[in-house]
This record gives structure tokens, C-alpha cells and sequence, in this order.
């Protein structure tokens, strides 16, 4: 069973940050799994939020902030926790060591990405990441604009609970190369069984108690993304 941290180790530092990422590495995560999404200067910024009022207490739009104003915007302090940054996607890739998986989410629910897709791509490829990256959004526009630009990277589709199922899991033959990611509460063992069959990976989401995980471990999920991936190691037995 593999490990994700969601959003790094957020259960104890502040999310999304280059911080809570080695925290997971640490705690004995097989990687992280991270939101991206592009601000008003272009960057791709390693942030799960529109706006930073919950993060930071600053009605910024991350869309229409630049980057050198982002960087000064303190994610942790805000929150109770220790101070910390917003990265880059580049900032994670440089900073992981190489065995480190992460599965990078594109945040986007318009239409238009603003680029995103295909940006994300490059940086994947220029940074010689493609064997440890799998790129995966709710949003199938995006993972079609990926396989056209960047056909050999991996992707994954999510599946949102909240929305119809059958009109997701119509797009997981087109856009969903290598895995699919159910929310833990969709796992079931005919799906397990089918997605399997087709030969994709799956990647729960967000499992953080311990029963829920050996559930889903019995199932054969393959991976278990968590908010603290050091008490769900301890809790499987193993790493």
C-alpha cells in the first residue's frame, strides 16, 4: 500500500507548503500530492484556493495576484501554525528527493485553463519528472489538453462525490491514462474489481482514519492519499 501526503503532511503544517511536503517524506510517505493552479503573472503556484482569505487573510485572487506578490503572503501564521510560503511547482520538484512520487492536481473549473495544462506539462519534462509524476483533475478539458500536448505523462481522472457518476466515469477511457481517483467513500469492490481490469491505478482520497484504510487496503487500492500519512503508516503495520 502506497502513501500520499494530501497536500504534504497538512494534519500538522501548513498545507500545500515545501514544509508540510518533506514532512511527509519524513513520516514515511511514498510521495505528496499537491494543488496547482496559475497566478496573474503566470507562475504555477502550488496553492488550493481561489482567493487567500482562508490561508493567509488577504482577499487576494490568486488569478490576478503575481507571483512576486504571492511569495510575500504568509499560508501558516494566519492559521495557528508555523510560518510558511507559497511554492512553486518548481520549488517541489527541485526540493523532493528523486524516489518521491507527486501527483499534481490542476486546479481549474472553467472551460479556459489559462494554459495551465500545458504548462504544467512542460515544467514535468523539463525538470525530467515524468517517471514520478502523475497529473490528475477533476476537470476532463484539462487532462484532454494535457494528453494532446504531453501524451506520455501519466493522468489521472478525479471523481467528485458530489456530482452525477455516470457522467464522470464516461470520461475515464478518454482522459484517464494510468489511474483514477475516487473519493474513499466510492470504493467499492466491483469498482476496484472494473477499474482494475482496465488497467488503471487507484488513488483514494482523503483517508484518515486508520479502519477506513484497511478497508480500502483489503479492496486492493493502491494508493491512500492522507492528511497524515506518519499516523496512517503506523496505523497499516508497515512502510
Amino acid at each position: 500500500m502506497r502513501i500520499l501526503g494530501h497536500r504534504g503532511a497538512s494534519a500538522d503544517l501548513p498545507e500545500n507548503t515545501l514544509e508540510a511536503f518533506r514532512a511527509a517524506i519524513e513520516q514515511g510517505a511514498d510521495g505528496v500530492e499537491l494543488d496547482v493552479m496559475r497566478c496573474g503573472s503566470g507562475e504555477v503556484v502550488v496553492c488550493h484556493d481561489e482567493w487567500l482569505t482562508r490561508l493567509a487573510g488577504l482577499r487576494w485572487e490568486v488569478a490576478r495576484t503575481p507571483w512576486w506578490k504571492l511569495a510575500r503572503a504568509d499560508v501558516g501564521v494566519h492559521r495557528g501554525r508555523p510560518s510558511a510560503r507559497i511554492p512553486l511547482l518548481t520549488d517541489v520538484l527541485e526540493a523532493l528527493p528523486r524516489e518521491a512520487v507527486v501527483n499534481v492536481e490542476l486546479k481549474c473549473d472553467a472551460p479556459d485553463d489559462r494554459g495551465l495544462s500545458v504548462e504544467v506539462g512542460r515544467l514535468v519534462e523539463a525538470h525530467g519528472a515524468a517517471d514520478r509524476v502523475f497529473v490528475s483533475s477533476f476537470n476532463p478539458l484539462c487532462l484532454l489538453r494535457l494528453a494532446s500536448a504531453y501524451p506520455r505523462l501519466r493522468r489521472g481522472l478525479l471523481l467528485d462525490p458530489d456530482r452525477a457518476w455516470l457522467p464522470q466515469v464516461l470520461w475515464t477511457p478518454v482522459v484517464a491514462k494510468t489511474s483514477i481517483h475516487p473519493h474513499a467513500s466510492a470504493v467499492t469492490a466491483p469498482r476496484v474489481s472494473d477499474w482494475h481490469a482496465r488497467g488503471l491505478e487507484i488513488a483514494a482520497w482523503t483517508v484518515n482514519d486508520a479502519a477506513e484504510a484497511e478497508r480500502l487496503e483489503r479492496l486492493g487500492v493502491d494508493w491512500l492519499i492522507t492528511d497524515a500519512p506518519g499516523a496512517l503508516r503506523r496505523a497499516l503495520g508497515r512502510r
